[in-house]
Formats: C-alpha cells, sequence, structure tokens
C-alpha cells in the first residue's frame, strides 16, 4: 500500500485531486466522521485555553492532527453556519441568515430602527451537500443529533443525502431536554435517565462498528451545549467543588453594548455538559480505534457559533475575545476547528490561517480524492495545503447578519482580510475596524487612525454584498426614539444594577443543586 502522506504530498503537488486516479486505486477510501458542537465557544475546550473546563478526547483530537487557531463559524448563529457546513456557500448566498423561527419583518415587535428581512427557512433542495456528494461516491451516510435546517418533514437529514437520521428534525434544541425521554419524533427513548449526548455517541459509534468494511460518512451534530442547561448530578457536584476551589472574582458578570455579559468560566452546570460531550466524542474515537479505523479516518470537528456568553443561563466566557454568540465581534464567530487523520496529517499541527465552515465540503472532497464541486462549495477552498504547513490561497473572509441577535448583536456586515477586520453596523451606516492580530478583544476602533485601509475594506465588503444579492434590513417605520433613548439613558446605570443581580441569581442557580438540571436521571 502507498504511505498516504506520500499520497498527501503528491496530491498537493498537483493541486487537484489530492490523489492520482492511479494512486486512489492502491487505498481504500478514507471513512470522513464530522462532528459539530452547539454553541461551544472558542475557548469552551482545555486545548483551547480553558483552565476550567475538562475535555481530554477533544484536546486529543486536537493534537493528533491540525488546529486552527483562527477557525470560524460561518455566522454567530447556528442553522445558518450549519447550512453553511453542507452545502460550502455562504448565508447571504443560500438565504438562510438567521436561526429557522427567529420574527421576521411582519412579525417583529422589538423597538429598534431596523426590521429583518424575510429569510429562507430550509436548506435549499437544489443544492448538493456533501452528504449527498458522499453518498454518490458510494460512502454510506448517517446523521445524529440537531439539524435545524428546514421547518418541514420533508427538510429533515434524511432528505439531503443521509441514510440514517437519529433525532435531526427541526427544533433547535432537544424538545424534552437531555434525558430520556426525549420527546424528539427522529429518536427512539431510552431508558429513563439516559443522557443525550452519551446516546448519541454510542448510535454513531454503532453506525461505525456496522459500517466498517466499506467507506462511510458519520455526522454527529451534538445538541450540546445548547440549553437548557442540563447535566447529571455526579458532573455538577465536581465541577462545584472545582468553581468553590478557584480563586473566587470580584465580579461574574459585566456589560457588552446593551446587556449582561458572564467575563469568567466557573459554570458548574456548563462544564459537566462539556465533559459528557467530550466523553460522547471519546466512544466514537474509541469505535474507530477497536474497529482499526483510525488511520483510515477523516475527522473534523468544530461549532456552529461562539459559546452563549449574554442570555440563555449567561453560560460561558470567550474572553480574551468580545462578545459571544449572537454578536458580531470574535466571541461571536471564532469557534474550535480541528482536522485529524492519523498517519496523514502531522500530529501537532498548529495554523493561524483564517479558516471557515465553507471550507469543511471541499476540504472532506480533497482529502477523500473525490473531484471538487466549485459550483456547489463556491465560497469554501480546500484546506489540504494547510494541513501540511503550507499557505492557503489569499483570501478574504465574509459575513453578513442581517438580523438582531437574542443575545445583544447588530444587523451587520463582516469582512476578514489578512489581520485586518472591518464591522458594518448597518442600523447606523457606521463602521469599527481593528487589527486582530494586535487587537483580539477588539478593543480599539481604528477607523480614524487608518482611513484608507478602512475605505479600502469598506468598498471590498460592498462589492461581495452586492456580488451575493445579500438581503437587508429595512428602516422600521414604527420605530419610537424617544422610548429607545429612554432605554439607552439607563445604561449603565439600572444595568449595573441588572449586572450584579444576574451575577447573584447565577451563583444561587449553578451553585445550589437542582434536581431538574439531571431530570429522572436515577
Amino acid at each position: 500500500m502507498i504511505n498516504k502522506l506520500t499520497l498527501l504530498t503528491i496530491g498537493l503537488a498537483l493541486s487537484s485531486p489530492l490523489a492520482t486516479p492511479q494512486a486512489q486505486a492502491a487505498q481504500k477510501r478514507p471513512n470522513v466522521v464530522l462532528i459539530v458542537a452547539d454553541d461551544l465557544g472558542w475557548k469552551d475546550l482545555s486545548v483551547q485555553g480553558s483552565e476550567f473546563y475538562e475535555s481530554p478526547n477533544l484536546d486529543r483530537l486536537a493534537n493528533s492532527g491540525a488546529r486552527f487557531t483562527d477557525g470560524y463559524a460561518a455566522c454567530q448563529v447556528c442553522s445558518p453556519s450549519r447550512a453553511s457546513l453542507m452545502s460550502g456557500q455562504y448565508p447571504a448566498r443560500l438565504g438562510v441568515t438567521d436561526w429557522i423561527g427567529a420574527p421576521e419583518e411582519e412579525e417583529w415587535d422589538r423597538n429598534t430602527r431596523m426590521l429583518p428581512p424575510t429569510y429562507r427557512h430550509e436548506l435549499p433542495h437544489e443544492r448538493t451537500t456533501i452528504a449527498e456528494a458522499l453518498k454518490e461516491a458510494g460512502y454510506a451516510t448517517f446523521f445524529a443529533g440537531k439539524w435545524h435546517l428546514g421547518d418541514r418533514e420533508t427538510d429533515w437529514p434524511e432528505h439531503h443525502g443521509f441514510d440514517i437520521n437519529k433525532g435531526g428534525f427541526d427544533r433547535g434544541g432537544p424538545p424534552g431536554g437531555y434525558f430520556s425521554p426525549y420527546g424528539n419524533p427522529r429518536l427512539e427513548d431510552g431508558p429513563d435517565g439516559e443522557y443525550l449526548p452519551l446516546r448519541l455517541g454510542r448510535e454513531t459509534a454503532q453506525f461505525i462498528e456496522s459500517n466498517a468494511d466499506r467507506p462511510f460518512f458519520a455526522t454527529l451534530c451534538f445538541y450540546s451545549v445548547h440549553g437548557p442547561a442540563q447535566t447529571t448530578k455526579e458532573l455538577w457536584e465536581k465541577y462545584r467543588q472545582k468553581a468553590a476551589q478557584q480563586p473566587q472574582p470580584a465580579h461574574r458578570m459585566g456589560v457588552e453594548a446593551r446587556n449582561p455579559i458572564r467575563i469568567v468560566q466557573d459554570n458548574p452546570i456548563y462544564g459537566g455538559m462539556i465533559e459528557a460531550m467530550d466523553q460522547a466524542v471519546g466512544i466514537v474515537m474509541e469505535a474507530l480505534e477497536k474497529n482499526g479505523l483510525a488511520e483510515d479516518t477523516i475527522i473534523v470537528f468544530t461549532s456552529d457559533n461562539g459559546g452563549v456568553a449574554s442570555g440563555d443561563h449567561w453560560a460561558t466566557s470567550a474572553l480574551p475575545l468580545r462578545g459571544g454568540k449572537g454578536y458580531q465581534w470574535e466571541g461571536g464567530i471564532r469557534v474550535p476547528f480541528f482536522v485529524s487523520w492519523p498517519g496523514t496529517i502531522p500530529a501537532g499541527t498548529v495554523s493561524d490561517q483564517p479558516v471557515i465552515g465553507t471550507d469543511v465540503y471541499p476540504t472532506i472532497l480533497d482529502l477523500a480524492g473525490l473531484p471538487l464541486r466549485p459550483e456547489e462549495h463556491a465560497d469554501g477552498v480546500s484546506l489540504a495545503p494547510a494541513l501540511q504547513n503550507k499557505p492557503l490561497p489569499d483570501r478574504a473572509l465574509y459575513w453578513h447578519y442581517p438580523h438582531y441577535g437574542n443575545q445583544g448583536g447588530d444587523p451587520v456586515s463582516i469582512i476578514r482580510d489578512g489581520h485586518w477586520k472591518l464591522v458594518l453596523f448597518h442600523e447606523t451606516k457606521s463602521i469599527e475596524l481593528y487589527h486582530l492580530d494586535q487587537d483580539p478583544g477588539e478593543r480599539n476602533n481604528l477607523v480614524a487612525m487608518y482611513p484608507e485601509q478602512s475605505q479600502r475594506l469598506h468598498q471590498k465588503l460592498q462589492n461581495w454584498l452586492s456580488g451575493m444579492d445579500a438581503k437587508m434590513p429595512l428602516p422600521n417605520e414604527n420605530f419610537d426614539e424617544k422610548r429607545f433613548a429612554e432605554a439607552q439613558a439607563r445604561i449603565p446605570g439600572p444595568y449595573k444594577e441588572r449586572q450584579e443581580k444576574a451575577a447573584a441569581q447565577i451563583l444561587e442557580e449553578d451553585w445550589s443543586p437542582n434536581p431538574s438540571w439531571w431530570g429522572s436521571q436515577k
């Protein structure tokens, strides 16, 4: 058999496909496992710098291949990012620009200057998904977990190339919570108290074992660590003790824009949720190793957006990055991003090249030795060169979110070009410019200092928006300026009080036993 690293090197030298037809014939096509966490922040794993959460299996996965420090989700909320992972296209091109179920123009009742536009409520059926592309190449395909890419029964994973669907339907969170009975029309209930992430890990492992003799594509999209905040009693007790032993901060909450935001990582419920998800990843990795498939399997791991720092139980903190889920700053869009293929991708590879969820589709095709489909994954590139510490083609990355986020984000469009990042606020037509290498926390707006750079990026972003035919927010004729000004005047006065109250409430809720966290678990 030809050494896989040799094949990878040959493929890169020949540009594309990754391996020649002759080389492809000399080996079985690699299996592919795509693992997507829900609402997992950039710093929510120990390998990413967390000193509170524990993730030994994901750390091992990250260190076994390539870890991208500047990995991005395609949107600051879930459905658009997930659509991009499946299609290789930006949300603006697909028309899926907000989480499916979010209010649109006709339903809007908030006092905001703009109205959010209508958006597409399903992954377009006319697009060939990565699952469909691999199925055409003879792969067995499997989906487990959260889908949230269509509100009709004809829009679920089995209608987009997946042979088996365990738990994917229209909902963004587990309908019955994280403990069986699940109330999920695509997942049979387990024993009372069974914990959902471990169940999904076992379902994925069973699929791997059943298809060990043929190429397979297994997609494990956790509902974790999305709300509701629930973990096992044992894990809660472990992280409650760990939190109590840490130096106690003067404040657990700050204020970002107009909302309270968590500024420390010490949430014991969330810590338990991360460790349980990590255990499920370990179950999948063990199944690959047990069946002798570890060196024949590509694993991609990422998250659909940043961690929840504002609202939704204030689960985590993204610091030193600014913001969190729903926000336009790095905490909302930068996420863990790992690619592993033991024996082929050099272990311990760390790259600071910016990559994004749209790159997953072409990367998988390229590594599998399959023809690229540029008409499909139009907004992604193969990361194969970066997996060998070689540069990717020069390009800018883009985001378009013409909505108001539940957590405090605004209607914005974003461009990242090199180390420069420009944010265009559609409500005020203002822009912010940051140099991420020097200011990863985005605290120093450099628009006035670098007017030519600001103008260049602004124009480049506008050209991209025009090319995407991107939908824009509309003026809100019912906007009440006086009521808005009164609300703004309360910042940071009553907001300071709300911040302190929220911190006290978090302490009381997170650190006092509550059986609702572990459902009917025995």
